[in-house]
């Protein structure tokens, strides 16, 4: 069976599923709050499926794999830490910030806090923060498209990026929940399958599988180790930072939690989601010593990035090749879609209306400008994939976790638990931590060497999560307790106005 015309067929259907969910979608969306938080009618269920959905991209799929693939054991670095943050997203945020905001995280900062300096803020960060996964999205689309289709890469990313538009301008939340649904459906259930028959191949002693694996390699006690992924200690901490606390400031994660009714129902979304996550990073173990133990290490078609596909073809011929492909593809679509619309959110809610128009803007006009960011989004997004081809996807996914983790984390665990937290100690916490964490990733080997061609790197870390978060912490903590002005006595005083609705809900 040929392999081009399963995943050509397995795509367009997909394709034109999802654009009939759009149609539909866009029938019903009649107002900003349909369009940027589907009405509040997600139930939890629906809503977990798509939080694991958002959360569960291509570089969760592709990016784990590949790392197995070609660093063996110290795949599991990526797989505890998808995990390891998402009982803190449900502890410290879920609740709280569904209880106070609207449609962007930045509504609940604003409670108490002065508006347009930390929507500002805000607005910067998601837009920086959903840059970056976007990049490691498209560069996984348009390796995948690539390797199928013998198509040139840049005219896959071009694809990739048209229909990413399509969906949000013409959908909104609606259609990109449905969407995120159908796809972590598909996603869940191509994997276990692909489970089955690597237990048909090597039975049910994972010991046997690692084993092949490992037996394959030059060094096998080296693939059976580790630290062959981050190169020194604080590189590792500051990894194991960014997927422990990054999840919890994820912007197009957060915004999900205004798709639901209440703050009891955004707890049960989470606890869903994290379950389903978990449930499918112990497959990636499997699957990614499979990858090791059935696909040539050299010559490999699409570079390791691949290695899933080509697992998928080695289990099951042409025909799970082309589904596990098109499932790919679906996940990248979804994903994309996602990431899109929240940083529009945060150009037309929290830029044009909040701070460019003080809250006066009309919900058309808003809707309006918010479509408009998603196209130059998606050019701009486009240009990039296009630099940063050859970098692993999930050493690019990582990116956003970090920005994440020493920005929004912060800002929102400070302003929803300390009641000594003010708009001063905010603005100077958040502005650090984006400086530092964008900046010093720009300066790393893989960034500054691998992409920007220079010769050596400016800064010796892998990782600087470590450095930028604890700054962000230490300096929204020493300029709001310096902080003696008027607007800071108001806000200290509001705060337990902001606990009582946090927790109990309007």
């Amino acid at each position: 069976m040929d392999v081009t015309r399963v995943s050509t067929l397995i795509f367009v259907s997909f394709v034109l599923v999802t654009l009939g969910i759009t149609f539909w979608a866009n029938r019903r969306s009649s107002g900003a709050r349909d369009f940027y938080a589907a009405g509040g009618t997600i139930t939890a269920g629906q809503n977990g499926l798509a939080i694991a959905g958002d959360y569960l991209s291509a570089a969760s799929f592709l990016g784990t794999i590949a790392v197995f693939f070609s660093l063996g054991g110290d795949g599991l670095f990526y797989v505890v830490g998808a995990v390891a943050g998402w009982p803190i997203a449900m502890f410290l945020v879920g609740e709280r910030l569904r209880n106070l905001g609207r449609y962007t995280f930045a509504d609940a900062l604003s409670f108490r806090l002065a508006d347009k300096p930390v929507r500002t803020l805000a607005a910067v960060s998601t837009l920086c923060l959903c840059t970056c996964y976007l990049i490691a999205q498209m560069v996984g689309a348009g390796t995948l498209v690539q390797v199928l289709f013998h198509i040139p890469y840049t005219y896959a990313v071009v694809l990739v990026g048209a229909l990413m538009s399509v969906y949000v301008v013409f959908g909104g939340m609606i259609a990109t929940t449905w969407i995120q649904i159908v796809k972590a459906s598909l996603l869940l259930l191509t994997t276990a399958a692909m489970i089955v028959l690597v237990a048909h191949r090597f039975g049910s002693d994972p010991d046997a599988l690692i084993a092949t694996a490992a037996a394959l390699k030059p060094d096998p006690a080296h693939f059976l180790g580790s630290g062959r992924l981050v190169s020194d200690p604080i590189s590792a901490v500051s990894l194991a930072l960014a997927f422990t606390l990054g999840p919890a400031g994820l912007p197009h994660v957060l915004m999900r939690f205004f798709t639901v009714k209440d703050g009891r129902s955004a707890r049960r979304s989470l606890s869903l989601a994290t379950f389903l996550i978990g449930i499918f990073q112990i497959m990636m173990i499997v699957l990614g010593y499979a990858a090791a133990a059935l696909v040539p290490a050299t010559g490999l078609s699409g570079g390791a990035n691949m290695a899933a596909i080509h697992l998928a073809g080695a289990l099951g011929g042409a025909l799970l090749l082309g589904v596990v492909a098109a499932v790919t593809f679906a996940t990248i679509l979804a994903v994309v879609s996602g990431l899109t619309l929240t940083a529009a959110s945060a150009v037309s809610h929290d830029l044009y209306n909040h701070v460019y128009r003080g809250g006066s803007a009309t919900e058309s006009a808003e809707i309006r400008v918010s479509r408009s960011a998603a196209i130059i989004l998606g050019v701009l997004v486009m240009a990039l994939a296009i630099l940063f081809q050859h970098q692993n996807v999930g050493f690019l996914a990582t990116l956003p976790l970090v920005v994440a983790a020493s920005v929004n984390f912060p800002l929102l665990v400070l302003a929803l638990h300390w009641r000594g937290f003010t708009t001063r100690g905010a603005t100077a916490g958040g502005v650090v931590g984006l400086v530092l964490s964008v900046g010093l990733l720009l300066l790393t080997r893989k960034v500054w060497v691998d992409v920007l061609g220079h010769s050596h790197e400016l800064f010796p870390y892998e990782y600087p999560t470590l450095f930028s978060l604890g700054t962000a912490l230490v300096v929204g903590y020493l300029v709001s307790v310096t902080d003696r002005s008027a607007r800071a006595s108001r806000e200290r005083q509001l705060f337990s106005s902001q606990l009582l609705l946090s927790e109990r809900g309007s």
